[in-house]
């Protein structure tokens, strides 16, 4: 299974070293001198790991195959990719596991599918669709999804009132009556 590891962000200087959004919890490694990683879309890579370090909190990285800020600029917003098995960390989880999960409440009542993870800035989210259609972010920390079954197929959402579209009305409101 491909794992994005990163995206490429902005050029930095004129030598050809680019920015990453790492999204890897091991990027000592994943971006050693020497790594091959593949690309999406495919046609940009592969790319060889030529230079990386850390600069204010940033992973800059220099390829093989680019040569100046012109061809780094040219990267801009790739993805870069490499295989993985499952995860077999306690409480890590890739999100291709993740994806076509059943969600449901700590009763048993299905209130969807998981169709992503996404990355913000606090903490991860689930991308749930719920079976009437809506998209909803569900922060994903252990006091709302207390559950992840992979085996299982499902997880257990124990969500706070309001956080699901089920739970509000057409205006949007909390379904709770009127004082």
């Amino acid at each position: 299974m491909e794992l994005v590891v990163a995206r490429v962000g902005r050029a930095h200087g004129l030598r050809g070293e680019v920015s990453l959004e790492a999204r890897t919890d091991v990027p000592d490694e994943r971006f050693a001198v020497g790594a091959v990683l593949r690309t999406d879309p495919a046609d940009a890579g592969p790319l060889t790991v030529e230079s990386a370090r850390t600069h204010q909190g940033r992973w800059l990285v220099r390829f093989a195959e680019v040569a100046d800020r012109t061809a780094a600029e040219s990267l801009r917003g790739i993805e870069l990719l490499v295989d993985v098995e499952d995860s077999v960390e306690e409480d890590a989880w890739y999100p291709h596991e993740l994806q076509g999960l059943r969600a449901e409440l700590g009763d048993g009542t299905v209130v969807g599918e998981v169709v992503g993870l996404e990355h913000l800035p606090a903490h991860d989210a689930l991308v749930v669709r719920e079976d009437g259609g809506a998209r909803t972010l569900v922060p994903f920390v252990r006091a709302i999804v207390p559950v992840v079954d992979v085996p299982g197929g499902r997880v257990v959402l124990d969500p706070p009132g309001g956080l699901l579209a089920r739970d509000q009305d057409a205006d949007g409101d909390l379904g709770e009556p009127e004082a």
